[in-house]
């Protein structure tokens, strides 16, 4: 069976626009990871009556809390005191905690101010949790059944303390139990068309909790699976995964969860092949995404945003009465800008790219959302046109992903037209 927990965000600053809680997504993944299932996570502001129900909650709830935040020396810092009240326990000085900030404030030769003090009183039978990153210690408490992990909010405090002084705590009082998951990619499919073909699939295993989930340009599946036998979960995902393998064919991008930027990197340096761009409504967008990936000097030569008319004619060879004749945004200009950039570089692929990403521009017709991307090599061209859904910067995104896909299917496919999609 395994142990659940909660994770409590501290701190007003949370729930304004200004500071996202990134400390919640590292402990679900770290305490994930052990076997203990997160059920519930909560941002709570510095306010004594309303910590003190979300923790009156959580205690009543699981046998884990951790918290983050509200340990700093300041008076709307209120997790101590808070925690203290709720467990009957008194809040006493600890001399060790006094002499470690003071030690802190010495190697930076300033004087302990007499606010930090705060920080010293902790509930009576807690363990502080040092910290030497910062001037708020951690405290561990365990009360009846219940353990409380209070952590500062700083995530570079946060983070090694939990993985140095909480994580060998917990491994002494879990099960075998562990969350084994399996993250698929698909590109060129809806959610809901996603999940039309893959839930006849995925609904024959019920121990394994799957999610789809939709971002622009793609759907993830997450397939998790809580179990102490590592091969069952493995033979198990590689079941469904054939299973997918047969609804979404090629569709299926990823079996790790790299981005499909990842995925068309590791295409070009397999088969020594090198890309160049020519952008215009992506404004560079595609490059961009090739270029973040460390080594993409070995296949990426290089990249123009032409989004003048004349800078197609002058940095991709486009023919002005090509332009003049069929438009900018066009299946024939896309192809010109594919195969000029790629005789101008002299790269192996070629990628043209031309649309009206938005929100003006449009016609009836070609309206807002209109792509043409082409894709050029020693085997021809392909072309696709697109009608995107969403605002400028959705429109861009998913130009970008289909510009992408369009070269890892070259690559699956040996330079070969694929298969007609549905």
């Amino acid at each position: 069976m395994t142990m659940k927990a909660e994770i409590i965000a501290v701190g007003s600053e949370l729930l304004t626009p200004d500071k996202i809680d990134t400390n919640s997504l590292f402990l679900t993944e770290e305490l994930n990871k052990l076997g203990i299932e997160i059920v519930r996570k909560t941002v709570v502001g510095d306010d004594r009556a309303l910590l003190m129900e979300v923790f009156r909650d959580a205690v009543n709830r699981v046998p884990l809390i951790i918290s983050s935040g509200g340990l700093g020396p300041t008076e709307d810092d209120l997790t101590r005191e808070t925690v203290a009240e709720l467990l009957g326990r008194k809040l006493v000085r600890s001399d060790l905690i006094v002499r470690a900030i003071e030690a802190r404030f010495r190697s930076f030769g300033r004087p302990m101010p007499e606010a930090n003090l705060r920080q010293a009183m902790v509930p009576e039978g807690s363990e502080p949790l040092d910290n030497p990153r910062g001037t708020a210690p951690g405290l561990w408490l365990e009360a009846h059944e219940t353990m409380i992990a209070l952590l500062p909010g700083p995530p570079r405090e946060l983070k090694p303390m939990f993985r140095e002084q909480v994580l060998p705590r917990l491994h002494r009082r879990v099960s075998p139990v562990r969350m084994f998951h399996r993250e698929l990619r698909v590109t060129g499919l809806g959610e809901s068309h996603v999940d039309h073909l893959a839930g006849p699939v995925y609904t024959r295993y019920p121990e394994v909790q799957t999610t789809v989930l939709a971002s622009p340009g793609e759907v993830q599946i997450h397939l998790r699976m809580w179990t102490e036998n590592a091969a069952h979960a493995e033979a198990t995902f590689l079941d469904i995964e054939r299973g997918l393998d047969l609804a979404l064919t090629d569709r299926i991008f990823s079996r790790d969860g790299s981005p499909l930027e990842v995925i068309v990197a590791q295409d070009l340096l397999k088969q020594n092949a090198t890309i160049a761009a020519a952008e215009s409504c992506t404004g560079g967008l595609f490059a961009e995404r090739l270029t973040t990936i460390a080594g993409s000097s070995a296949y990426f030569l290089g990249g123009v945003v032409c989004y003048s008319n004349e800078m197609k004619t002058a940095w991709a060879d486009v023919p002005p009465e090509l332009i003049a004749t069929k438009g900018a945004v066009s299946t024939e200009v896309a192809i010109a800008l594919a195969e000029g950039i790629r005789r101008h570089v002299g790269s192996t692929l070629g990628v043209g790219i031309t649309g009206i990403a938005g929100p003006g521009g449009g016609s009836e017709e070609k309206p807002v959302g209109t792509v043409h991307i082409a894709l050029a090599s020693a085997t021809g061209v392909r072309e696709r046109a697109l009608r995107l859904p969403g605002d400028r910067e959705m429109v861009r995104l998913q130009a970008s992903q289909a510009a992408l896909d369009m070269v890892r299917v070259h690559f699956l496919y040996n330079g070969k037209t694929p298969p007609k999609r549905a």
